[in-house]
């Protein structure tokens, strides 16, 4: 079954479960935001011609909010389209063994950390056997199909590099996985060991037992997987699904009930579709997870994609490579967007006019969430409230239209 806006419709059903003290902060404030997405609790912009007008409701720009998550991502991947230049990529993905997943987990700090680790890693082992310096982009990847917690790093780098002796710009360099491999394995259990001596680790293991643990796994192999891309697009397409995004697309949902909710997953192993049925509220504990402080930079850029690196050297790479630089997109307003991905100009009346902005309404503090609604018509003169919906127009009848982009 199809729902409209599924996973609003949770946190509407779920509120009493996470909006009180016991809730992590950032958690509490996300969903918060979600939820009163385009109403009436954000305020709104009024927009009028001589035959209509129309309200449009504030979004929230929350992660947690699938439609406002998607516009951010786009501007991000124009962003960094633009940035980086066209050379050849290679994508590296570091993975863990799942006994390590709860520590991570648990210690957010510890997390955190990994994206710089393989990060590291890499720029080492360039600078180490090629003298080249090498930019990357590394983000840590939180969950899987089931939304269970699993910590992983996926991280593009040059194929090449700039080779510091020559100041020229080397194609590609050969990445050794067994040693990629090894290191990190040994990077990520000193991380933890070093944290266990801190005190630093939640778990209901011992310092013993942790340490015993930590001995194993170091003998163990771990899966360390590198491709070769053609171009950026398809990492910053990957990447870009983490970036402003919740965890879960809303297709997935296949049912809600009053109290479980049903989504799908690809089963990697089998091929096909599996199934996971939930509580509603396991199924929030399980989204909110994953959601990650404030300020919290999710895609983390290193080497020569660094901040201040990519500022200082950015315009002699693209000379180097004999690319011509190009600047930073500025963000599409809410009107283009509409037309660019619907093909029609929502400032458009119903008779053919152009409206403009009006005014501005404060938020309104409201103590009830009304179901979803589609479209909805009333009669009066003043503006609908329409918990739900993004738009209201008005034309010269008494009637008032409600309308939903």
């Amino acid at each position: 079954m199809k729902y409209d806006r599924p996973l609003k419709s949770i946190l509407i059903k779920t509120r009493s479960h996470w909006d009180r003290d016991e809730t992590r902060p950032a958690v509490r404030a996300v969903f918060k935001k979600a939820l009163h997405c385009r109403t009436s609790e954000l305020g709104a912009e009024v927009y009028s011609s001589e035959n209509q007008y129309l309200v449009l409701y504030h979004t929230c720009k929350s992660r947690a909010c699938p439609s406002c998550g998607y516009r951010a991502t786009i501007q991000w991947l124009r962003e960094r389209w633009a940035a980086l230049p066209d050379v050849l990529y290679k994508g590296i993905t570091f993975t863990m063994p799942d006994v390590l997943w709860p520590f991570f987990r648990d210690s957010p700090r510890l997390a955190n950390a990994l994206p710089a680790l393989a990060a590291e890693l890499i720029q080492a082992r360039a600078r180490a056997k090629h003298d080249v310096r090498v930019g990357v982009m590394a983000v840590v990847h939180t969950f899987n199909g089931k939304l269970e917690f699993n910590s992983h790093v996926h991280a593009m780098v040059t194929a090449g590099g700039l080779q510091v002796s020559s100041d020229s710009w080397i194609q590609s360099i050969y990445y050794d996985q067994d040693s990629l491999m090894e290191a990190w394995r040994k990077s990520v259990t000193a991380l933890l060991r070093v944290a266990v001596a801190g005190g630093r680790i939640q778990s209901d293991l011992t310092s013993d037992q942790t340490k015993d643990l930590l001995d194993h796994l170091q003998n163990r192999w771990w899966s360390i997987k590198i491709q070769s891309f053609p171009n950026k697009g398809h990492f910053l397409k990957y990447a870009g699904r983490y970036v402003k995004r919740p965890p879960i697309a809303q297709r997935r949902i296949s049912w809600i009930g009053e109290r479980t909710v049903k989504f799908w997953y690809t089963d990697k192993k089998l091929d096909c579709r599996a199934y996971v049925q939930c509580s509603l509220e396991e199924f929030v504990d399980l989204w909110a997870q994953h959601i990650p402080e404030p300020h919290r930079h999710i895609v983390r850029s290193f080497g020569l994609f660094a901040p201040r690196a990519i500022q200082q050297t950015r315009s002699a790479i693209f000379a180097l490579l004999r690319q011509k630089e190009r600047p930073r997109p500025k963000p599409r307003s809410w009107a283009d967007s509409i037309k660019l991905f619907f093909g029609r100009d929502p400032l458009l009346d119903d008779a053919g006019g152009r409206m403009k902005w009006a005014r501005r309404l404060p938020p309104k503090k409201t103590h009830y969430y009304s179901p979803l609604i589609e479209n909805a018509t009333v009669r009066g003169s003043n503006f609908i409230e329409a918990e739900n919906d993004h738009s209201v127009k008005r034309g010269k009848s008494d009637k008032t239209k409600v309308a939903v982009r």
